[in-house]
């Protein structure tokens, strides 16, 4: 039997879906800079990516999420990279041939400052 997430991976994976949910149109950030922001490393982020549910992957815009380099990851599964490729242009944004989004200035979203949260020791709200 599989193990239950903790109680900070429980919370880790809300707030980023939160995050991802707020990156505008025409925008994009990296798994990076929401690491920064949530004071947890890229990976984190990245495992709550990879692990949407089919429901969240329609209702989020995970697309606009990518690589610290501002590139579609090359490790992405070929056929979801092109689906990332086809929304990123329909928003306006160049790519190109590697995968890398250009004016990158002009689209990159910023998440916030550095907070910091020790995730194990939050609080449930009441």
């Amino acid at each position: 039997m599989a193990k239950a997430p903790s109680k900070a991976f429980t919370r880790i994976r809300a707030e980023v879906i939160r995050l991802v949910g707020l990156i505008p149109e025409g925008k994009f950030t990296t798994y990076g800079s929401i690491a920064v922001h949530m004071n947890v490393v890229a990976r984190h982020v990245a495992t709550v990516m990879s692990h949407l549910t089919l429901e969240e992957s329609k209702a989020l815009p995970w697309h606009r999420v990518v690589s610290a380099d501002a590139r579609i990851s090359p490790n992405m599964n070929p056929e979801t990279a092109k689906k990332q490729r086809r929304r990123l242009k329909a928003e306006g944004m160049k790519i190109n041939a590697e995968g890398y989004i250009q004016n990158t200035d002009e689209h990159f979203h910023v998440v916030g400052p550095r907070r910091e949260i020790r995730w194990s020791e939050v609080k449930d709200e009441a």
